[in-house]
């Protein structure tokens, strides 16, 4: 018997529309969902919470190294891989405080022209300090200010940030409110705060925050460790040690922790 072809036509229709229904009933909104973890009994899935174990806190090369007033770098620590970053500088390019960690650099190339697409113009002002050059500008601040205002608002030999090649102080390329709080009050400073989370940067030794950092607000100071450490900081507006669940240390009066250089 020859099938009826008015007929047949009729039931690929029918087929191809229901096809394009359980087609449609898939969620396409988001093909490229996170992966989700089910809470055991409960039937709720939640997305699966930011791994602070992804680098360690106390190797001295590690990205999220955790420096401060009870955490020193070994003396000799130098970063490996340090470099000048093609940005406007505040020195010549020469000049050693014009490195930084070549993760850094990078990063610091994509903040600045970021900024300079909306008429921000930044300047590195000082990047990597070596132990000795701590010294010399530790011991010069102690010699004009008085120790507990170097304190305040220099590091110690072996405690600075600058050592690791991941800090670095920003400033309007004009140079007005030059390494001072002021800065956050420049066109510069406004977008470094809004903004510097999104190339990996956070500001270390925020505003209100000198009793967890143990240091004078400096907005002109960021850090930086990664696009997504950088935008839990933004988030939670917590302090590095904060949200790792650090001790605090306001001052050097406790046993320092050592951290590794290996």
């Amino acid at each position: 018997m020859r099938p009826n072809k008015k007929a047949l036509f009729i039931i690929l229709v029918i087929l191809a529309f229901l096809a394009t229904v359980h087609f449609l009933g898939r969620d396409s909104s988001n093909p490229k969902q996170q992966p989700t973890a089910v809470v055991a009994g409960s039937g709720v899935t939640t997305k699966p919470s930011f791994d602070k174990q992804q680098y360690p806190l106390s190797q001295a090369s590690s990205l999220w190294v955790v420096v401060n007033k009870g955490r020193q770098l070994p003396k000799t620590y130098v970063p490996a891989n340090l470099t000048v970053p093609n940005v406007s500088l505040r020195l010549s390019s020469g000049s050693p405080e014009m490195e930084v960690r070549s993760d850094t650099a990078q990063a610091m190339q994509e903040m600045f022209a970021g900024a300079a697409e909306q008429g921000i113009k930044l300047m590195l002002a000082s990047g990597y300090r070596s132990y000795t050059e701590q010294v010399s500008l530790y011991d010069g601040y102690v010699a004009s200010d008085g120790k507990a205002a170097a304190d305040a608002s220099s590091a110690h030999p072996g405690f600075s940030e600058h050592q690791t090649g991941l800090a670095a102080d920003l400033e309007p390329a004009n140079r007005v409110c030059e390494v001072a709080q002021c800065f956050d009050a420049t066109p510069e400073g406004k977008w470094l705060v809004a903004n510097a989370y999104k190339y990996g940067f956070i500001i270390r030794y925020p505003k209100d925050k000198e009793d967890l950092t143990g240091y004078e607000y400096e907005p002109w100071h960021v850090r930086y460790v990664g696009k997504d450490l950088a935008a839990q900081i933004n988030q939670t507006g917590q302090t590095l040690e904060r949200f790792f669940g650090l001790p605090n240390y306001v001052d050097y009066s406790a046993t320092p922790f050592q951290l590794r250089s290996d």
